[in-house]
This record gives structure tokens, C-alpha cells and sequence, in this order.
């Protein structure tokens, strides 16, 4: 299973944390010790996410419609640039989503 946060509707709903699939490197360079975390994310996450969009947009939208599923390394990312995706709209995180190239984890055609 794959880290991710999970978005319903109109705000934030869950986290599902894996830090097993986070890994950690340490590196030391001429500017000093430098951290890169990474996080593999397989074809089967990426595919099932693609056939649940497919499988939402057709149906009506719910209560608890999911907009997108986002890996812990972006949130985490996010956070370093100071932006709060748990904080911010799902509209503005679908946006930085786009934006970003990283189209494959939003979850719905739908406008929120």
C-alpha cells in the first residue's frame, strides 16, 4: 500500500500512512549533508487511480466524493514549500496538482 491523503468532497479526510515505502538517503556534498527521500510508487497505484476517475465520472457525485490521492512524499514536499494541502481548498490542490504535472492522482472530472 502506498502512503497517501485521501480527498472527499470539498476537504480533507484521511491520511493512510506507510512510511515503509519512504526511503531515506544521506548524502554529504561540498555544501554539506543533503537528504533525499523518495517514495516508489508502482504501476498498480497509478492504474487504479486512473480506473477509479474513469469510474467516477459517470456517476453522481456523493457526500463523500473523492477528488484525489495524494502520496505522503508530496505532502511532505509541500510542506517544505510551505503549502498545506490538509489546510488549503481541494480546488487550489487540484490546481497545484495540474500545475505540477501530477494530473494522475486526482481521482475526479468533476468540479468541486
Amino acid at each position: 500500500m502506498v502512503g497517501v491523503l485521501s480527498f472527499f468532497g470539498h476537504r480533507f479526510l484521511y491520511l493512510t500512512m506507510n512510511n515503509e515505502d519512504i526511503k531515506v538517503d544521506f548524502q554529504e556534498n561540498t555544501e554539506g549533508l543533503v537528504v533525499q527521500k523518495t517514495q516508489d510508487i508502482p504501476q498498480e497505484h497509478l492504474d487504479y487511480l486512473k480506473a477509479y476517475r474513469a469510474d467516477n465520472s459517470s456517476g453522481r457525485m456523493g457526500e463523500y466524493h473523492r477528488a484525489a490521492s495524494i502520496p505522503t512524499i508530496i505532502h511532505e514536499k509541500w510542506l517544505s514549500e510551505g503549502y498545506d494541502c490538509t489546510v488549503e481548498p481541494i480546488r487550489k490542490t487540484l490546481a497545484k496538482l495540474k500545475a505540477e504535472g501530477l494530473d494522475y492522482f486526482i481521482t475526479t472530472d468533476k468540479q468541486l
